[in-house]
């Protein structure tokens, strides 16, 4: 499975397998912490209802560790969007390996624009 490549619908990028893990995996740590901080919020909530003085101090802490949990799910989302981009950088690269037609112009793959300046 190493080196294997995902060839996404219709555009010809291709993703290796070691990149669809990381993102994979880096997902699934996400859904933990959403699902964890679900779990903090629904407490929170609790605590903030009944109005019990400890119950309301004990809410400075979970609140602490809901916006700890936030910054991690920043911090995965901020790497997820890195590796995507190298990705598909390094996807771009092979595509456009530098290749000509006959009469010296680059050739564009079907579905790319071209830009002219």
């Amino acid at each position: 499975m190493e080196g294997d490549a995902y060839s996404g619908p219709g555009n010809g990028n291709q993703i290796d397998s070691k990149t669809l893990q990381t993102f994979q995996k880096s997902f699934g740590q996400v859904q933990n912490i959403l699902d964890q901080n679900r779990l903090l919020i629904n407490e929170i909530n609790q605590n903030h209802e009944s109005k019990i003085a400890e119950n309301l101090s004990r809410n400075v802490a979970l609140i602490r560790e809901l916006n700890n949990n936030i910054a991690r799910v920043v911090d995965h989302y901020a790497g997820l969007s890195d590796t995507f981009t190298k990705a598909i950088e390094t996807s771009s690269e092979g595509d456009s390996a530098g290749t000509l037609k006959s009469d010296g112009k680059p050739t564009v793959s079907s579905g790319q624009k071209r830009f002219r300046p």
